[in-house]
């Protein structure tokens, strides 16, 4: 049976009230005889990196599917092909454009997956990033609209292996990838016993995501680790697109205020129980969908316009391009306006239009789109999507 008590978990480090300070680290490539310079991680949660002589490689909307994630992951060289799930990136930098959660069943298994990549890759000199997309925060906020049964279930397993484990947390977070497939065949045997309608595994399944994504939960405190946007060398990632007025309120700012958030760290009487800005409307960081707007549809004067935007924001923060997610492209990732955005969210998940998997390749400062052979499948099993 699953305990609800916060107190028997075994919680992130970082979960406990602080305040957050800004921090700056370095890793270098753990290798013999490579002339590459350490990368540099201002910020917390990371802001700004300098990854010198790096290939950056960018992976889109994920939601919840673990074997197209893995599939990407694979496609983009980081990802061993063996199901041993190692690192084989080397020195490279993947980032992960959020969105990881709704529409599919195994959410906390790629979080999972990415954090144990990210450690293995520090040791070679490489690192794993990831920003939160809109999904992220609405389930930090309790909205769950987009959470499919298996994902519900997931969360119930997830919070009893907690309960369960001995260890701390970063070693049962970074096991939950390898042992998540047992526990769901386990559950789908006892679920062939019990009945498909169990009202009340639907209910402690409920009642486990609010446990674990709430503001201050244990997965909302490992989302916190992430920014809203992030600068890597001369490129910008986020989810949805960053406009002016983000630059000039700091993107670094930002990303501290929605970090506070999801650990709970704002006061309960304070005014602004979120940061508006960055989380809530459509002009907000995760939510912009301007730049990945068909030009198609567009007149002259707003294609203009939407340039002269992203032209300004991205001399404001001293960069080449940016790169986002959050909208399916249905031609596959593309870049428009000189190439000076990136859109890279194909719909692999088979949740939304389970196409083949995309992924970005930056390399010297110019980027390429891996795809895979793979047909696409039909878009007709496109879902209505948020």
């Amino acid at each position: 049976m699953v305990s609800l008590c916060l107190n028997s978990l075994p919680l992130p480090p970082s979960s406990c009230p602080q305040k957050l300070t800004e921090t700056s680290s370095s890793f270098s490539n753990g290798s013999i005889g490579t002339a590459l310079k350490p990368i540099v991680v201002n910020g917390n949660p990371p802001t700004f990196v300098s990854a010198p002589g790096r290939r950056i490689v960018a992976v889109g909307d994920l939601h919840g599917d673990l074997d197209q994630a893995r599939y990407a992951l694979e496609m983009a060289g980081v990802l061993s092909s063996d199901g041993q799930d190692l690192w084989t990136g080397e020195d490279a930098v993947l980032v992960q454009l959020g969105d990881v959660l709704d529409r599919g069943d195994d959410e906390i298994a790629i979080l999972s997956l990415l954090r144990s990549l990210d450690i293995q890759a520090k040791a070679k000199g490489g690192a794993v990033f990831q920003v939160n997309g809109n999904h992220e925060t609405m389930n930090v906020e309790g909205d769950f609209r987009y959470v499919e049964s298996g994902a519900f279930d997931e969360c119930a397993d997830f919070l009893e292996y907690l309960n369960d484990y001995e260890y701390d947390w970063n070693e049962a977070f970074v096991r939950w990838c390898g042992v998540s497939r047992i526990w769901k065949d386990e559950r789908k045997m006892s679920r062939n016993h019990w009945g498909p309608w169990n009202l009340v595994e639907r209910q402690k399944g409920v009642i486990a995501r609010s446990v674990l994504f709430r503001p201050g939960g244990p997965l909302a405190c490992e989302l916190a680790r992430h920014a809203v946007a992030l600068k890597v060398n001369d490129w910008i990632f986020c989810h949805g697109g960053l406009l002016p007025h983000h630059v000039a309120y700091g993107i670094e700012k930002m990303n501290k205020e929605v970090s506070q958030w999801m650990r709970g760290l704002i006061e309960e009487d304070t005014n602004r129980n979120m940061p508006f800005i960055a989380t809530k409307g459509y002009d907000s960081v995760v939510w912009n969908r301007l730049y990945s707007r068909d030009i198609s549809d567009l007149a002259d004067y707003q294609i203009n316009q939407i340039n002269a935007i992203l032209q300004e924001t991205l001399q404001a923060l001293g960069a080449k391009a940016m790169v986002v997610g959050h909208t399916p492209q249905f031609s596959g990732a593309n870049c428009e306006y000189n190439c000076s955005i990136w859109r890279i969210d194909v719909g692999m998940s088979s949740g939304v239009l389970n196409s083949r998997p995309e992924v970005l390749e930056i390399r010297d400062d110019k980027a390429r789109v891996i795809r895979s052979k793979r047909n696409r499948f039909s878009e007709l099993q496109m879902v209505d999507y948020i």
